[in-house]
């Protein structure tokens, strides 16, 4: 039997006052465009998962984050085209100007309540911070 393998998917939460989430509208990418998504990523060879969730934060925002002021608040195993890890990360400071670094893939980036985005937002995300909401720190979903 063959050792399972997983791609490892990076999720950023950046909060405001108000306790929204940050969020990008997906332009261009060939998958859930048009839906809000977190800034994210994947994990590259070589690099742990808060130093890839730090980067994937400036690539795509241009805020800096330091992998200390990084939490892990939520655990998904899901299966969209193939199981995946994600793991979703809360940054409780960072530093810089949120700007739309990656305008190809991104309409815009701007802080809402997710409980307002219910059919905007890319599902198992969506399902995520519901999760997160309620103190739940593992899920799983997509597996029949």
């Amino acid at each position: 039997m063959a050792r399972y393998t997983s791609c490892i998917d990076l999720h950023l939460i950046l909060r405001d006052p108000q306790g929204r989430v940050l969020l990008g509208q997906r332009q261009n990418t060939g998958w859930a465009d048009g839906l809000y998504g977190l800034p994210s990523g994947h994990l590259e060879d070589g690099e742990s998962a808060t130093t890839g969730t730090v980067r994937e934060g400036e690539e795509e925002t241009g805020v800096l984050i330091k992998t200390g002021n990084l939490r892990l608040v939520h655990v998904m195993h899901h299966r969209t085209d193939s199981g995946r890890m994600a793991l979703f990360f809360e940054a409780s400071d960072w530093s810089g100007e949120i700007t739309n670094t990656e305008p190809d893939k991104c309409a815009g980036w701007a802080f809402h309540d997710p409980s307002q985005l219910d059919a905007q937002i890319v599902p198992y995300i969506g399902k995520a911070l519901q999760h997160i909401a309620s103190g739940e720190f593992y899920s799983e979903g997509g597996w029949s």
